[in-house]
């Protein structure tokens, strides 16, 4: 019951709670040149930290669900695995700073959150339990592909910004780091590969998200 608790708690807060990062936004206030982007530029750039938002909202649900899954792998025949749930939720503690980096510099752009943010914290919910409940090996590779296809997705984003953003180009790039290390831990923890099949849908899944969340 705790646990369940705590998913929900994580969820409210996510979506109607202002994040706040345990890290310092790593912006550069000496290159601050948001009046010198063209209106365009600014709306490109807004959109691209929506679509970047929404993925942390994402790895929120993510993190949250697949701790919630080994704290409650008794009920597949194993034992809780603690220490599994405890490295998701450190990563996830993580992330939280990603989607507080995301929400000030959207608000600093004047753009505005996903309209659709509840629904895809439920699909990334059920993805990262279904991903739980088949065992640590799996989860743990599910957290290996969704942090390597989220690594390129932000390096398409570093050639996507305009140059004179170099505030929004500061977050993206630390998130890149932070999501490769959290790769590389995960990997290091017992992963296992997933099917072709799986990454290519968890691509296909992607792409519509983030096609959508650049507008809506």
């Amino acid at each position: 019951m705790d646990a369940l608790l705590n998913a929900a708690d994580a969820a409210l807060r996510t979506l109607f709670v202002s994040p706040r990062a345990s890290r310092e936004c790593p912006t550069l206030p000496e290159k601050a040149t948001d009046a010198e982007l063209a209106p365009a530029e600014r709306d490109l750039s807004g959109a691209l930290m929506r679509v970047n938002h929404v993925g942390e909202v994402c790895a929120q649900a993510l993190y949250t669900s697949q701790a919630l899954a080994a704290r409650w792998s008794r009920r597949a025949g194993q034992a809780p695995n603690e220490a599994l749930a405890m490295q998701l939720e450190a990563a996830g503690r993580e992330e939280t700073d990603h989607l507080a980096w995301t929400q000030a510099r959207m608000e600093e752009l004047g753009a505005r959150p996903s309209l659709l943010n509840p629904l895809w914290y439920a699909g990334a919910f059920g993805l990262g339990l279904l991903a739980g409940r088949l065992g640590p090996g799996v989860s743990l590779g599910f957290v290996v592909e969704t942090e390597r296809q989220v690594e390129a997705h932000l390096a398409g984003h570093m050639d996507r910004l305009p140059a004179a953003d170099h505030a929004s180009r500061a977050i993206v790039a630390q998130m890149k780091d932070d999501e490769a290390r959290h790769a590389r831990e995960a990997q290091q923890a017992g992963a296992v590969e997933l099917p072709g099949v799986a990454k290519a849908l968890m691509r296909a899944a992607a792409k519509v998200m983030t096609t959508v969340a650049h507008r809506i």
